[in-house]
């Protein structure tokens, strides 16, 4: 059963690591092609239109990747999910079907209307277009963060005599306070990730010295659009979503923030350090007395409850793997503030685009919010082992125990290996698009 499970879950977790890579992109940058089609329609000047169907090829090259990746997680749900999805199904079903419903067929009818059909539309539908594949995108980040947010704090449900969750309130899923600090984290987070895509091809097409006026744009974009969007990660959308953790998982936040015992006075935010569970405290740490329990409850001497708190069974399942994700999210979160920051500064001086080792590091950072975003999603489901429904069905209860872990180990190995040949393929596409760059068309 443990093996079983185990490669249960790391399948799931490889599969859907490899998916994100692609929605993280899309739904940031769809933001970014409706702000560049809306320049061109306010300014009349062509980079912009130019700019907006340029990244458009990126955007749909990302999508049908992760149509072809986002298919075989579906079918996880019924081959080695089966009593998950039998028992949670009424309600997770409801949101799962409304995203491929809606969301993603209005998304995708109209992506192919914004590459094909600037000609038959003209410009204002054009950007219409745009507008509604932002739209369709960011409303089916909603609705998949709708089904984790219940399945982080399950809300508007009942449990039937024979063990099935049923929906007795539709409007508690969207109500539910989880929701909303998640999804407008997980936003700002992905309009990172394109901030930085945008800004470092820009840094690439200066530095080698060709698209000289759209590298000039891109830069700027990203560094403008990176900054805000930095800022807006860390808060207010980090700062309730941790609340929400401290609120409603605290045996989480506690092995988050490597807390192993209640500290009196207050608690220090830990640096670094490594995890050491034999002896339940942190080596080698370095830390700064009373932030933490300013930064949750703005009281310097505020008590925040260590694990030692809590029963062991209602421990995350792999506290040195949540605290690593979650430190590694935080300081490159950091990181992207002081770049931008820096970046942002040469831009009002003028210099930026000269200041050839910032652009070399922008060029550089430009897989690093992939790692973040990444990290934060392990952070987020780490965090809530060994649940699948937080304090209400455990991991071990939703595997299906007809599928051995040999089938699984099987279907692993098939999947690294086709997603290598689909991750090579997609770099080589990508590449090919981004070194040929925007097409110079004008409009009469």
């Amino acid at each position: 059963m443990e093996d079983m499970l185990f490669y249960d879950r790391m399948q799931f977790a490889f599969t859907i690591t490899f998916h994100y890579l692609f929605p993280q992109l899309t739904m940031g940058l769809s933001l970014l092609i409706v702000y560049f089609k809306w320049k061109f329609l306010r300014t009349k000047i062509e980079k912009y239109n130019n700019a907006a169907k340029f990244w458009m090829k990126i955007f749909a090259l990302n999508f049908a990747m992760g149509v072809v990746t986002g298919i075989p997680m579906e079918f996880q749900f019924g081959t080695n999910w089966a009593k998950f999805s039998e028992l949670t199904g009424g309600i997770i079903g409801q949101t799962l079907a409304m995203e491929g419903m809606f969301s993603f067929f209005l998304e995708s009818s109209f992506l192919g209307l914004f590459l094909f059909g600037e000609k038959l539309l003209g410009h204002k539908l054009h950007f219409l277009t745009g507008f509604l594949v932002f739209l369709g995108s960011w409303a089916s980040g909603y609705l998949i963060i709708a089904t984790h947010s219940w399945m982080q704090y399950p809300v508007g449900y009942e449990i039937l005599e024979n063990g099935k969750f049923v929906l007795n309130n539709f409007g508690a899923l969207f109500s539910n306070p989880w929701l909303l600090p998640s999804y407008l984290h997980n936003q700002a987070a992905s309009l990172v990730t394109s901030s930085f895509v945008v800004a470092g091809i820009g840094a690439f097409y200066l530095l080698n010295n060709k698209h000289h006026e759209f590298g000039k744009l891109f830069i700027k974009t990203g560094v403008i659009f990176g900054l805000i969007s930095s800022l807006l990660v860390a808060f207010p959308t980090g700062d309730l979503a941790a609340k929400n953790v401290v609120k409603h998982q605290p045996a989480t936040f506690a092995a988050m923030e490597g807390i192993f015992e209640t500290e009196t006075g207050g608690s220090e935010i830990v640096l670094i350090g490594q995890p050491n569970m034999l002896e339940k405290k942190l080596d080698n740490k370095i830390a700064v007395p009373n932030i933490l329990s300013f930064l949750t409850y703005q009281d310097w001497n505020a008590e925040i409850k260590g694990l030692n708190e809590f029963d062991e069974s209602v421990h995350p399942t792999n506290v040195p793997g949540l605290y690593y994700a979650y430190h590694i999210m935080v300081g490159l979160g950091t990181i992207f503030i002081g770049l931008m920051l820096l970046a942002a500064v040469q831009l009002f001086r003028r210099k930026l685009y000269k200041t050839k080792w910032i652009l070399w590091v922008l060029m550089f950072m430009l897989p690093f919010p992939y790692i973040a975003n990444t990290t934060g999603w392990y952070t987020a489901e780490l965090g809530r082992q060994p649940w699948l429904v937080y304090n209400l069905l455990r991991t071990s209860e939703g595997a299906s125990p007809t599928v051995s872990s040999g089938n699984t180990l099987f279907t692993l190995l098939g999947f690294i290996g086709l997603y290598l040949l689909l991750g090579m393929l997609f770099l080589m596409l990508a590449g090919k698009i981004i070194n040929k760059g925007p097409e110079l068309e004008k409009h009469e």
